[in-house]
């Protein structure tokens, strides 16, 4: 296959800054030399490529869009771009960087104090320290408030209780930002609200079993997080926020890469089916000569084009402030959603040989399967819409 270039139907590449296309090229050639030639063997045997995440970190993309600790401030068009590029390689590294910078570096970032800035973010940064984000419970995932996850007040710690599932980074994460119900004192888990703590690895009572058996996400680790009277410092707690605000905003984040990731996604699987149909010979000739190919190609061109044209326009609100987390919704549905369904017709036109692993298509649609679900489901976000459009909350 030809070295990927990309798809611009629509002159994008015009419309980026000189440093938006530079961090762009750099996510692009090191995806192309590092990341494609080994992560069917890393899928294949259900590990994540840990070796790789020092040179993520050397090339400044944790927390990327974050302003000083170490962080490199970059734009979140630039931040977009690079899960562009990730995520071409394979959603689990972009689901890497979304965790350590949007869902773990964020809160700190937002909401920390300024000692637990300057502890954590500069070595998160580099990739010396990982981090996870549990808000998921085994009963409660697109209800996050019904959690029951419980921290206690103990006098000079808090003390948590609880289960967190799906966790990506989990059992590799030094420490966790997980979101739990501080119960006041006499008060039962109804009275608690939500605040967000910092988990180390080692604290007594906390445990990261990895999750096993997964047909998506092979190359990512996925992990439980279990809190048995799991004692923290009271120094731990997030002070800058409480409630649901604190976890959506870092969700919002995380979404916002999404919209990003899903177009790599979509582009790998684009690219491969128009090199294989310029290839495959049927009948006497390629079959990319044939109508029904060619109506095929030119459907994902289409949609790619219009994914990308949301997804910069995103960006550009989102750096200038104006963007809600509607728009956010409606970007991540759209552009899982049609990169799922590239994925599906690029297998179609590899024919029998799209289900191999000699080509990236059937890893991509397995993994774009939970993507599809996590970060608010494609009916979770519908429903997020419907309430903007008519004002009406449709989810009880």
């Amino acid at each position: 296959m030809a070295r990927y270039e990309g798809l611009d139907f629509y002159a994008i590449d015009k419309q980026l800054t000189d440093e938006e296309r530079m961090v762009r090229d750099l996510v692009r050639n090191w995806v192309e030399d590092r990341v494609i030639p080994i992560i069917e063997q890393h899928c294949r045997e259900g590990r994540f490529p840990m070796h790789l995440v020092p040179e993520i970190g050397e090339m400044g993309l944790l927390g990327m869009n974050l302003e000083g600790y170490g962080c490199a401030g970059m734009s979140n068009v630039a931040y977009g771009l690079a899960c562009q590029e990730l995520e071409r390689g394979d959603s689990g590294i972009r689901s890497f960087v979304s965790v350590q910078g949007s869902l773990c570096m964020h809160p700190i970032h937002a909401f920390g104090s300024e000692e637990q800035r300057r502890r954590y973010l500069p070595e998160m940064a580099t990739g010396k320290l990982i981090g996870c984000f549990g808000l998921t419970e085994p009963d409660y995932g697109s209800n996050p408030g019904g959690m029951v996850t419980k921290a206690v007040d103990d006098g000079d710690s808090y003390v948590l209780n609880g289960a967190k599932m799906w966790i990506t980074n989990g059992s590799i994460a030094d420490l966790a930002i997980v979101w739990a119900k501080l119960i006041p004192p006499g008060g039962t888990l109804a009275d608690g609200r939500i605040h967000g703590f910092i988990v180390e690895k080692g604290d007594p009572g906390f445990s990261a079993p990895e999750m096993h058996g997964k047909h998506s996400l092979k190359a990512s680790v996925t992990s439980e997080l279990v809190f048995e009277d799991c004692r923290i410092p009271k120094d731990r707690i997030l002070p800058g926020v409480s409630g649901l605000k604190g976890p959506f905003s870092c969700l919002n984040n995380a979404r916002y890469g999404i919209a990003w990731g899903a177009l790599g996604a979509a582009q790998a699987c684009y690219w491969s089916a128009r090199e294989y149909a310029l290839s495959r010979t049927q009948f006497g000739k390629p079959i990319a000569s044939f109508q029904l190919v060619q109506n095929k190609l030119a459907w994902m061109l289409r949609e790619i084009t219009k994914g990308q044209l949301l997804a910069l326009q995103l960006g550009r609100m989102k750096d200038a402030g104006t963007m809600f987390p509607e728009q956010i919704s409606l970007a991540k549905m759209n552009n899982v959603d049609i990169a799922l369904q590239i994925a599906r017709i690029a297998r179609d036109i590899h024919g029998a040989n799209g289900i191999l692993d000699e080509y990236p298509v059937m890893r991509h649609m397995a993994n774009l399967e939970s993507v599809y679900t996590y970060e608010g489901t494609h009916d979770i976000h519908n429903l997020i819409l419907g309430r903007w459009i008519t004002g009406i909350p449709a989810f009880e």
